[in-house]
């Protein structure tokens, strides 16, 4: 993929409803500009992948396919190809998100279920209540170094090369906690335009009152904005929260992973469904 076919890349995705504009293939050809794809039947331009990587754990983004040329294997190729050129890197897992009707093709790829999401949108009507504060302090780019530590521990790879735009943009807002000197959690979110999409978090397993927390401070930087983020399945306390302050569940994902998964046991929201 170039400059030349993020028009393309924008329409076709448009047809999926996903809302995404030429400066997000931008931003992903900048992290990972030998790894995003244009598929071609003849000449047409029929399909887009995307992938990224993270020193050994590789991601498989957006894929979508011109609806004339579905069923036809073109998915797959695409598919196929993104795993050739993340193990060509030496990466050693791929995972994904997958919508629920498209986990059987992953599955027949070689793709192993691991975690259900729920993607949360809506405006914050109130604030998080909580039974006990936890100090929650804005994080800038001196914390870049602890912030990457503490999500590499979670991740189960180095995430620096994503982390640090995000976290150098100033329209963004970060959170930390902190712990005998430590990074011990974080949370990010990038803003734009009215709209905030919260993600990566990453939190100690068990301690949902330091992710509430993390959000709460989120939130209080994001008054009147339009907000959405994923969060586990399992992490019943913090969707609860989070349906009481306004937000509404949209629709769930699976977390699949190629080979055994990198991530290890947190409270995990991602960057992006694109980039894990």
């Amino acid at each position: 993929m170039s400059a030349e076919d993020f028009d393309f890349a924008v329409r076709l995705t448009d047809t999926a409803g996903w809302q995404m504009i030429k400066e997000d293939f931008e931003f992903m050809t900048n992290l990972e500009p030998e790894g995003c794809f244009i598929l071609l039947k003849n000449s047409e331009k029929v399909g887009v992948a995307t992938t990224i990587g993270f020193d050994r754990v590789g991601w498989f983004g957006n894929l979508i396919i011109d609806e004339k040329h579905r069923k036809s294997g073109a998915g797959s190729t695409l598919v196929r190809h993104s795993i050739v050129y993340l193990t060509e890197k030496r990466i050693s897992t791929v995972g994904l998100y997958a919508y629920m009707d498209t986990v059987s093709f992953y599955k027949q790829l070689g793709f192993v279920f691991n975690l259900y999401f729920t993607v949360l949108q809506g405006k914050v009507k109130k604030s998080i209540n909580l039974n006990k504060a936890i100090d929650c302090k804005k994080a800038g780019r001196d914390d870049l170094d602890g912030i990457c530590e503490c999500d590499t521990t979670c991740f189960g790879a180095s995430r620096r090369k994503l982390l640090e735009p995000i976290l150098r943009d100033e329209a963004n807002v970060c959170y930390k906690f902190e712990d005998k000197g430590k990074i011990q959690a974080y949370a990010m979110s990038k803003v734009w335009k009215g709209f905030a999409e919260i993600g990566p978090l990453v939190s100690p397993c068990g301690r949902s009152d330091i992710t509430l927390s993390l959000l709460k401070s989120i939130f209080k930087s994001l008054e009147g904005f339009e907000v959405s983020l994923a969060v586990q399945k399992t992490e019943t306390t913090v969707i609860e929260a989070l349906l009481e302050i306004g937000l509404k569940e949209q629709f769930c994902v699976a977390r699949m992973f190629l080979n055994p998964p990198a991530a290890l046991e947190c409270v995990y929201v991602p960057e992006s469904l694109e980039r894990g």
